[in-house]
């Protein structure tokens, strides 16, 4: 257990060891949970927001036969099919 000071700014320095454990790097934030007995730090691990449009043709599916349209599909004969297959 590790003993920490606090600065006249009110700022406390975690020691190397336990950002490394932690996976901490500069900017991460720390929650602070007041309990009866004292203070509790938490890290906050915030997921990274990612652009989508950027990933974009990434993955290319197959190309398998004759391309089909939408017109091409009869809903009736889905729904048929469907119910042949259950038991």
């Amino acid at each position: 257990m590790s003993t920490l000071l606090v600065s006249s700014k009110g700022q406390i320095v975690l020691p190397a060891e336990l950002r490394r454990r932690l996976g901490m790097g500069a900017g991460a934030r720390l929650e602070v949970i007041e309990e009866s007995d004292g203070l509790k730090l938490r890290v906050i691990r915030s997921v990274p927001e990612v652009d989508l449009s950027a990933m974009a043709g990434i993955v290319k599916a197959p190309v398998r036969g004759v391309p089909r349209r939408l017109d091409d599909f009869d809903p009736a004969s889905l729904v048929t099919s469907s119910r042949r297959a259950r038991p």
